[in-house]
């Protein structure tokens, strides 16, 4: 038998990518933050607007607290990570339900606005994030300019 900690119990050390990711797609949402609130307005006036802004503020608010949660967790163990980012999601998706069912009967809400604003957010910032996600262990997290990975390469020949 041998005497080692169990992976679960080891911690990862190192910039946690998923940080520059929330951060990227945070960035993303506040830009396209004018259009959200733009065709709220055209599907229901005053309403649309304020609904689609609050949608987007919850929506990237999800963003940030996911990535925060899995960079933290992650320092202290990978099962500690895993349990997070499980649990995580439940806990932000009552948050994001309690949120919805707070201002349900405000007069400044459309629901359908609201509704629909969460649901196409959420999924056009993470399609819109894929095109900048580097998928391979060398660049973990967001793919690096052609500069930055020329430097890499140059630096790793002898």
């Amino acid at each position: 038998m041998t005497s080692g900690t169990s992976p679960l119990a080891s911690a990862l050390s190192g910039e946690a990518p998923e940080v520059s990711i929330s951060r990227d797609l945070v960035k993303r949402g506040l830009w396209i933050a004018p259009l959200v609130v733009a065709v709220g307005a055209i599907f229901d006036a005053g309403d649309g607007a304020w609904s689609a802004a609050f949608s987007l503020a919850l929506v990237l608010f999800n963003f940030a607290a996911a990535a925060a949660l899995i960079a933290v967790t992650a320092r202290i163990s990978l099962g500690l990570m895993m349990g997070a980012i499980l649990f995580g999601y439940i806990l932000r998706l009552g948050l994001i339900t309690v949120a919805v069912l707070v201002v349900a009967d405000f007069s400044w809400v459309s629901i359908p606005v609201l509704g629909g604003t969460i649901i196409v957010t959420h999924l056009g910032l993470l399609f819109w994030e894929m095109k900048y996600v580097a998928a391979s262990l060398a660049f973990p997290g967001l793919r690096p300019d052609v500069q930055e990975w020329r430097a890499s390469r140059s630096a790793e020949k002898p």
